[in-house]
C-alpha cells in the first residue's frame, strides 16, 4: 500500500477516535447537566432569595456562625438569614418547616447528621434546596457529596453560590419493634406495638410502627450496635474513631438470622453480622461500603456483611472493604469474611429476636421487622460547581 493510502487510513482512524471521544464527552456533560441545576440568576434589590439556617447550637463551631453567615449574605446583596436553633425536643424538622412557611428559598443545615436528616425530612418533595454546613462527627452526606468538612467558609460558599443536585431519599419503616427481652417469642407480643428495650429484662414504653428518612445508610446488626455503644465523650475527643473503639467490643457478637425480601422476589433466610441498605456508602476513614451506590440512581444498594472464624474472619472482611474501595473485588468462594452486594427499590427484613437499627448514625432501638424504600430524586442539595 502506498504511503498516501497509509496516511489516509491513519487520518480516518484518528477522525473516528476523535468522534467517539467527542460523543463520550458530550454525553457526560449532558448527564452532569441533568444532575446539577444552576443557582438562579443574581437577584435584583427587589427580588432577593430568602436564606434560612437551622443550627444545632450544641455543636462545636456553632458559636459565631450567625455573624459569619450574615456577613456572607450581605456581601452577596442578600438580607440577613432567618435563624432557627434546634432543641432536644425538635432536632430540626419543625424549624425547617417554619423556615418554609416564612418563604425560605434555601435552608442551610448547620450541625451533624441528625440535623441534616431533620432538615431533609422537611424539605423532601418541596423543591427548596438544602445547603450543608458540616459541624458533626461523621458528616456522612457531606462526605459523599465531596463538600468541605473542616472549612466553614468554603462550605458556606458552596451553600450560597453552588448548584442544586437532586438526590434520592431512603425511607425505613419499623413495622415491628423488638419484644421485651432478647430472644423472646415474637409471636407472644402485640404485632403492631410491642414493647422495646435496649436493656434485657427492663420494660419500655410500647411504640407504634414508625418511618424514618435516611440519606446515606440504614443498618441492622453489628454497625448499629457499634453506633449505639460509642462513647459520647470519646467522640468529642477523637471524632469518628470512637465508633471503631466501640466496634471492638462487638467483634465476637452473635451472627443474626435474617429473612430478606427484595422487591417482589420471595424472601430468603441468611446468616450475617450486619445488613446495610444504602443510598451512598462513603464513611469516615476512607471506607466505602457501597462502592456502586449513586445518590441519584433511584436504587437502594444492599450489602450483606458476614464473618466466621473469629478475628481471622474480621481481618479478611477488612481486606474485602479495602479492595472494593479501590475498585477491586475478590470473588473467591468459601471466604470467612465477606461482603455481598445487590440492589433493589424495596427491601423487607425480619430478624429473629430483634436487633439494633440505625439510620445515618442515629440508633432507633431494637426492631424485628423492617421495610425500606427509595424516593427517587426527591431532595435538592446544594453542591459545588463541577
Amino acid at each position: 500500500m502506498a504511503w498516501e493510502a497509509w496516511v489516509a487510513v491513519v487520518a480516518g482512524v484518528l477522525a473516528l477516535g476523535a468522534l467517539v471521544l467527542g460523543t463520550v464527552v458530550w454525553r457526560r456533560q449532558r448527564d452532569l447537566r441533568g444532575r446539577l441545576d444552576p443557582l438562579p440568576r443574581r437577584p435584583t434589590p427587589d427580588e432577593r432569595p430568602v436564606v434560612a439556617v437551622v443550627v444545632n447550637p450544641t455543636k462545636p463551631g456553632a458559636h459565631g456562625l450567625r455573624e459569619t453567615l450574615a456577613e456572607s449574605c450581605a456581601r452577596r446583596g442578600l438580607d440577613e438569614p432567618l435563624w432557627f436553633e434546634t432543641t432536644a425536643e425538635d432536632p430540626g424538622v419543625g424549624q425547617a418547616r417554619d423556615a418554609l412557611d416564612r418563604g425560605a428559598d434555601i435552608v442551610l443545615a448547620a450541625g451533624g447528621d441528625g440535623t441534616v436528616r431533620a432538615v431533609a425530612e422537611a424539605l423532601t418533595g418541596t423543591g427548596v434546596p438544602m445547603g450543608l454546613l458540616p459541624l458533626g462527627t461523621g458528616n456522612l452526606l457531606a462526605r459523599n457529596l465531596d463538600l468541605p468538612l473542616n472549612d466553614p467558609a468554603a462550605a458556606l460558599t458552596v451553600a450560597l453560590d453552588g448548584w442544586d443536585r437532586p438526590i434520592d431519599v431512603g425511607r425505613l419503616q419499623v413495622v415491628r419493634w423488638a419484644t421485651e427481652q432478647r430472644g423472646a417469642d415474637p409471636d407472644a407480643a402485640d404485632a403492631t406495638t410491642p414493647p422495646a428495650s435496649d436493656e434485657p429484662g427492663r420494660s419500655a414504653p410500647r411504640r407504634p410502627p414508625s418511618e424514618h428518612l435516611f440519606l446515606v445508610i440504614a443498618g441492622l446488626g453489628f454497625d448499629a450496635a457499634m453506633v449505639a455503644d460509642a462513647d459520647e465523650q470519646l467522640k468529642a475527643k477523637v471524632g469518628w474513631m470512637a465508633y471503631f473503639v466501640a466496634g471492638i467490643r462487638h467483634l465476637h457478637g452473635r451472627r443474626l438470622r435474617v429473612q430478606v425480601g427484595l422487591d417482589d422476589r420471595p424472601a430468603t433466610s441468611t446468616r450475617l453480622r450486619s445488613l446495610l441498605v444504602g443510598n451512598c456508602g462513603r464513611l469516615p476513614g476512607g471506607i466505602n461500603l457501597l462502592p456502586d451506590a449513586e445518590l441519584d440512581d433511584g436504587w437502594l444498594d444492599v450489602a450483606a456483611i458476614d464473618t466466621r472464624g473469629g478475628l481471622a474472619g474480621w481481618a479478611q472482611l477488612l481486606g474485602e472493604v479495602v479492595l472494593q474501595g479501590i475498585g477491586l473485588r475478590n470473588d473467591l468462594p468459601a471466604k470467612i469474611g465477606r461482603i455481598d452486594h445487590t440492589r433493589a427499590r424495596t427491601v423487607r427484613l425480619a430478624v429473629v429476636g430483634g436487633e439494633h437499627v440505625q439510620v445515618d448514625g442515629e440508633v432507633l432501638g431494637r426492631a424485628e421487622e423492617l421495610t425500606a424504600s427509595v424516593d427517587a430524586r426527591a431532595l435538592r442539595v446544594r453542591v459545588a460547581h463541577p
